[in-house]
């Protein structure tokens, strides 16, 4: 018999068991897993699980004495994945009602099943429930399962998941835009010749737009900007001024950037194959309202990011790339995001979405949150998850700027021996 502990995840450690269920998950289930008492929800939205990046995680919670659950969310990984070639024959409004069933109360909905069929037998109360992990946007499901279904939860851990609890995406965006200037700032002050390196490319790559990359899709100026995602990463500023660095190379050399270069652009800012992050990226937040394409509506008031006005000094200004957002010509740079435009211009519109969370219901919360939270977070404000642990009841985190958003790959060991540590409950 194994032991009672369990912690749920959205991965594998490799010698799972696949099974599949009715609601469209696919999840790896160890092969003697009998108590499951905690599941782990991925950060995303729209990403399944990648198996070998979760090894160093799920070392330090099996050594603890936990089992692991890892789950691919629907329409991600052993799930019915969303992609063009399933979706073909669909009109845009038949692929917005498809989709829109993808959010986090579903991901939960599909959890609480999963639940009742490995543990709803049990005959002590307190053995039904489960422990979940929520990274990132698995943050956002773990605030909306404790909206919800907090009578099937023992513990809640969250790695840069304390998600604002807003109802549009409008003032997560105000709040991150700096943050993303900030990394810019530091970017190019460690590398100042990029300055005129991302000058040259901006120039490069507004001639040479359609069909450039090696999938057919567009290289423009805000393509090559959306390098940026990665500056919130450890190592993501270095990585992308590798790329900065050898692109002005291939430029200097030969005139115009190698195929291996385009591929490098391509599989770092590679959002094709997961449609459903850049669908869902802003209808995250959205509770009753719409999010009007919030990101490009607030882009405006920031020219560090406008290529128009950098490119009359190339040279001098520089160019600040881009952050986690989602801008309408992406649906055109991107080959596999072509397909969806029509749709994602839809959910951009749409109003009547349900809640995500229930302020009356964490007010109350008894169910115990322990939070590795990251002060210099470039994609969830610090300030706004501040708020949100003054909202939700029994929160006790751990704050630092030692660590990245990727700290769960990154530094597993640290991460979760503080996490641990919270749970412990202990007070000097």
């Amino acid at each position: 018999m194994l032991s009672s502990r369990a912690l749920m995840m959205n991965g594998s450690n490799g010698n799972g068991l696949h099974l599949h269920n009715g609601n469209g998950n696919g999840f790896y289930l160890d092969e003697d897993f009998e108590d499951p008492e905690t599941y782990d929800l991925k950060g995303g939205p729209g990403y399944e699980v990648d198996i070998f990046e979760m090894q160093g995680v799920a070392r330090e919670i099996h050594a603890r004495g936990y089992q692991t659950l890892w789950l691919d969310q629907r329409g991600t990984g052993l799930s019915t994945p969303i992609c063009p070639d399933v979706l073909s024959s669909k009109s845009d409004v038949d692929i917005c009602e498809y989709v829109k069933h993808f959010r986090a109360d579903n991901i939960v909905r599909d959890c609480e099943m999963i639940r009742w069929i490995l543990l709803g037998d049990r005959p002590n109360p307190t053995d039904r429930k489960w422990t979940i992990m929520g990274q990132s946007f698995g943050g956002f499901c773990s605030i909306t399962y404790l909206s919800f279904y907090p009578f099937a939860l023992k513990e809640v851990f969250l790695a840069g998941g304390l998600a604002p609890l807003i109802y549009n995406p409008d003032p997560a965006y105000r709040r991150l835009f700096p943050r993303i200037i900030k990394r810019n700032i530091i970017y190019y002050k460690k590398y100042p010749k990029d300055i005129r390196r991302v000058g040259a490319i901006g120039f490069y790559s507004l001639v040479f737009v359609d069909d450039l990359l090696p999938n057919g899709g567009n290289l423009t100026p805000r393509r090559f900007q959306q390098l940026g995602l990665d500056f919130g990463f450890s190592g993501g500023i270095d990585r992308v001024h590798q790329i900065v660095f050898r692109a002005a190379n291939d430029l200097k050399l030969f005139g115009q950037l190698s195929y291996k270069l385009l591929q490098s652009i391509q599989n770092a800012t590679a959002l094709d194959g997961n449609p459903l992050y850049m669908l869902f990226q802003e209808t995250l937040y959205c509770n009753g309202r719409a999010s009007n394409w919030s990101a490009e509506r607030l882009l405006e008031d920031y020219p560090e990011f406008d290529w128009d006005i950098i490119k009359l000094k190339p040279d001098s200004e520089p160019l600040f790339f881009l952050g986690e957002m989602v801008l309408r010509h992406m649906f055109d740079d991107y080959a596999g995001l072509r397909p969806f435009k029509g749709a994602a211009e839809i959910l951009a519109q749409k109003t009547d979405w349900p809640p995500l969370f229930n302020l009356k219901q964490l007010m109350k919360n008894e169910v115990p949150v322990s939070a590795m939270t990251f002060l210099d977070d470039m994609y969830i404000d610090f300030d706004l998850s501040q708020d949100t642990t003054e909202r939700i009841n029994n929160v006790e985190q751990c704050i630092t700027n030692q660590l990245f958003h990727n700290a769960i790959i990154h530094d597993p060991k640290t991460l979760m021996s503080n996490l641990f540590e919270l749970s412990k409950r202990l007070v000097d």
